[in-house]
């Protein structure tokens, strides 16, 4: 599995998986004249019901040669005319540009603006874009293939673009003073398993007209795939966190057993704990650093992300989480030293589950990659039961995309994590974890720690703990013997004599 992040790299827009779409399907339900028809917050779980119950039909691909085998930079020198934006004379807090078909994105998508409980078509004219390469024809190419939301996010008056709705059913977001790096979507099917993996589209978008003043923007979604159909109703609040409130129902048409409910999908190229093969002159190169999850019994895990040689799949069994999340903690532009990309100011995003979901895993897949160019990392809750054809299945979440997660903690946190040799002893690996946070500003000066240190293969020896005064914590030193072992799960906790006093440090060692 292989998904492009060309265009995120160089223009902030997410490729999703590459895939070439066709056109929506929805359209039979509204007027084809633009006249007005009734809308509600049922309208598009009708339409995904409806649909499920008829076989799926692929998504047409039709248009002119020059637009379907577009080069990337020719879709980056098209331009969307602001002043065509969706709401740009009202005066609101948020208006609308779209993407034109082409290049990766041959899907036609229907959109629609709704006010006052009826839907109108927004009409696609030949004057919404203009290309920067003369040699372009757009002639052919009507309609949108995504859209992108804009808000006064960062200086009060300035439109800018906070969350973008591009290729298959993915979309991303951004908090204030972030640039774009990991993205959602709507659902995952068969990740990482040997049959290949489905990628349902977006289909139809409804836009509902935010009163003046208002600082939320509602949008509806049609989902469509060959094994499920899907309803969405994301309610997205900019601003330091961005919010983004989800209800999602689905309405599966064969049964599904590897499905993924609100998937994140991010890069990791390498950090201090994972450069094998890697030659590259900066620290650290990365959307998100670490898988997080507050349990539903409480524990909260911090899982470092790698760089595997093979594909690898994880799975954190729970029942009733609280959350969990694709991290990006290390804030500093000296992390990474890369003034082009800056991955410091890239987003965090958590999932809080609203309800629950009952008995289920988060689910952790690490693809092998050569470059930072593709999204490696996908992360996603699954059911422990499967999804029933012919069933209705309903999940409501919050997302966070932000700067870290969206509750304090009072337990010491992984500063970092660093993986090395051990001289003069090649069989061995050198483990090095910093920890910070509130500990180590309220125990006395004088608290003896200790590591609670285990792997589920190999032999850990050679523990050290000294403090780290240039971040106001501690160092743990350790080293791992594998043996024979060529894959070690290791859990690491920092305690002092009344127990455990940080989260829980959990790594995959892979030979």
């Amino acid at each position: 599995m292989k998904i492009t992040r060309r265009t995120i790299v160089k223009t902030g827009v997410g490729l999703g998986a590459g895939l070439a779409l066709g056109a929506s399907s929805a359209r039979h339900a509204h007027a084809d004249d633009g006249s007005a028809t009734p809308f509600d917050d049922s309208t598009v779980r009708t339409l995904a019901r409806d649909l499920a119950s008829k076989s799926y039909k692929p998504p047409r691909k039709d248009l002119p040669d020059a637009l379907a085998h577009m080069s990337f930079d020719q879709f980056s020198a098209v331009q969307f005319n602001s002043e065509k934006a969706l709401w740009k004379q009202d005066n609101l807090a948020f208006d609308v540009e779209f993407f034109p078909r082409g290049y990766l994105y041959k899907q036609l998508i229907d959109v629609y603006e709704v006010h006052d409980g009826t839907a109108r078509p927004v009409n696609y004219t030949a004057d919404m874009f203009t290309s920067k390469d003369p040699s372009l024809n757009l002639t052919g190419g009507e309609g949108f293939s995504g859209l992108r939301i804009r808000y006064a996010l960062n200086h009060p008056g300035v439109m800018e673009e906070c969350a973008v709705f591009l290729g298959a059913s993915y979309f991303r977001a951004v908090a204030k003073g972030q640039t774009y790096g990991l993205s959602a979507r709507g659902f995952a099917k068969d990740t990482g398993t040997p049959t290949g993996e489905e990628f349902p589209t977006f289909r139809s978008f409804w836009l509902e007209k935010p009163v003046p003043g208002s600082q939320s923007l509602i949008l509806h979604a049609l989902m469509d795939s060959p094994s499920l159909t899907g309803a969405f109703r994301f309610t997205i609040r900019p601003g330091e966190t961005t919010l983004f409130d989800v209800q999602s129902s689905f309405f599966p048409r064969t049964d599904i057993t590897a499905g993924g409910i609100a998937p994140l999908t991010g890069m990791y190229y390498f950090d201090a704990n994972d450069r094998t093969h890697i030659n590259d002159w900066r620290p650290a190169a990365h959307d998100s650093e670490a898988l997080q999850i507050w349990t539903g019994a409480g524990q909260n895990i911090y899982r470092p992300l790698t760089n595997p040689t093979d594909l690898q799949l994880s799975s954190f069994s729970d029942a009733g989480p609280y959350g969990y999340g694709l991290m990006q903690r290390k804030r500093n532009f000296h992390d990474y030293e890369d003034l082009a990309l800056h991955y410091e100011k890239r987003p965090s995003l958590w999932v809080e589950p609203i309800g629950n979901w009952g008995e289920g895993g988060v689910q952790l897949v690490e693809i092998p990659t050569p470059s930072e160019v593709n999204d490696n990392i996908v992360s996603f809750w699954r059911p422990n039961q499967p999804l029933k054809a012919g069933q209705i299945y309903n999940f409501t979440y919050r997302m966070y995309w932000g700067w870290d997660t969206p509750w304090p903690t009072h337990l010491a946190r992984i500063h970092d994590t660093r993986v090395g040799a051990v001289t003069d002893h090649p069989e061995k690996v050198q483990f090095v974890l910093d920890f910070d946070g509130e500990p180590f500003r309220t125990l006395p000066g004088d608290t003896a720690y200790h590591l609670l240190a285990q792997s589920s293969a190999g032999e850990i020896s050679a523990i050290t703990i000294m403090p780290n005064p240039e971040i106001n914590g501690v160092r743990a030193f350790f080293q791992l013997d594998p043996g024979a072992a060529k894959l070690c799960e290791l859990h690491v906790q920092l305690a002092s004599a009344q127990g455990p006093l940080s989260e829980t440090w959990l790594y995959r060692w892979t030979a």
